[in-house]
């Protein structure tokens, strides 16, 4: 069997449609926190399992009789790491044969402060033992499609990543691959650096949302503090709003880019370009 944890979450559910492609449902385990949300799952024939990664204890049952687990990484950034290694200790004691684990581009050399989690979790995971593939995702195009209405009400895209080259794909390139690598056999051990085809800058990005919607779009660049005031001041929580902030940062340090094309090898055509992202979004 197949299990993957987060499984009502957004990556999650393209997961288990990408899976449902090929695999039984009854093969399928959805690993979640809040089971009264995966009613349309277990409607589809997939067992649908308790698994909430700040409570161990619910864990290990979760796992019985998983073959392979996708571990997608928690949301709640400075609480994944105990809950990362919660996920791997279980999926130990459960006897799981392959453990994939949804990481960061080039996790153990990333400027993101984000890596850091990712860079515990991956050492963990070696230290445990445990068969295992990494996909190092990199960033999601909907990061920034999300604010695209945005963009045009106030005629401008803002952000602090100066010109960075900015390699994303969608949630459903991603997806795809996760349902390859899960699919495949002789997995263990291989490390993914997964990313977009064709890079952008933001400035690329506003023009983009210039010409597909008919209304002027700029590129504001800020400072990072000025960016990160910026997002408070739209409602982001300020602790988040910083590591948004320093994500840009980095990215400017080529923290968000790849040319190396294994994402779209591995799901077997193009990634989805950021031009049809945003269309997708208006």
């Amino acid at each position: 069997m197949i299990a993957v944890t987060g499984a009502t979450g957004q990556l999650g559910r393209l997961v288990i449609e990408a899976l449902l492609k090929t695999v039984p449902a009854n093969q399928i385990v959805a690993a979640v926190r809040n089971v009264a949300k995966a009613a349309d799952l277990e409607a589809k024939g997939i067992l649908v399992r308790q698994a909430d990664y700040s409570k161990p204890t619910t864990l290990t049952s979760a796992f019985t009789g998983v073959d392979k687990l996708l571990l997608i990484s928690s949301s709640e950034v400075g609480q994944r790491a105990p809950q990362h290694q919660a996920v791997i200790d279980a999926a130990k004691a459960a006897g799981v044969k392959l453990l994939t684990y949804t990481s960061i581009l080039r996790a153990d050399t990333s400027p993101l402060l984000l890596a850091e989690e990712h860079r515990v979790t991956e050492a963990y995971i070696k230290q445990s033992g445990l068969p295992a593939v990494l996909l190092r995702n990199g960033w999601y195009s909907e990061n920034y499609t999300m604010g695209v209405v945005a963009a045009i009400e106030h005629g401008a895209v803002a952000g602090c990543a100066n010109d960075a080259r900015l390699a994303t794909a969608t949630r459903q390139d991603y997806a795809e691959a996760a349902a390859k690598v899960l699919t495949s056999d002789n997995q263990a051990g291989k490390v993914y650096e997964l990313a977009g085809d064709t890079a952008f800058t933001l400035t690329d990005f506003a023009n983009t949302i210039s010409r597909l919607s008919g209304k002027k779009v700029v590129y504001q660049n800020l400072s990072e503090a000025d960016y990160v005031a910026l997002l408070e001041k739209v409602g982001v929580p300020g602790p988040f709003a910083a590591v948004l902030g320093n994500s840009e940062t980095a990215a400017a340090k080529g923290g968000l880019f790849d040319d190396g094309h294994q994402l779209s090898k591995l799901i077997g055509r193009p990634t989805t370009p950021i031009s049809e992202s945003i269309q997708a979004a208006l």
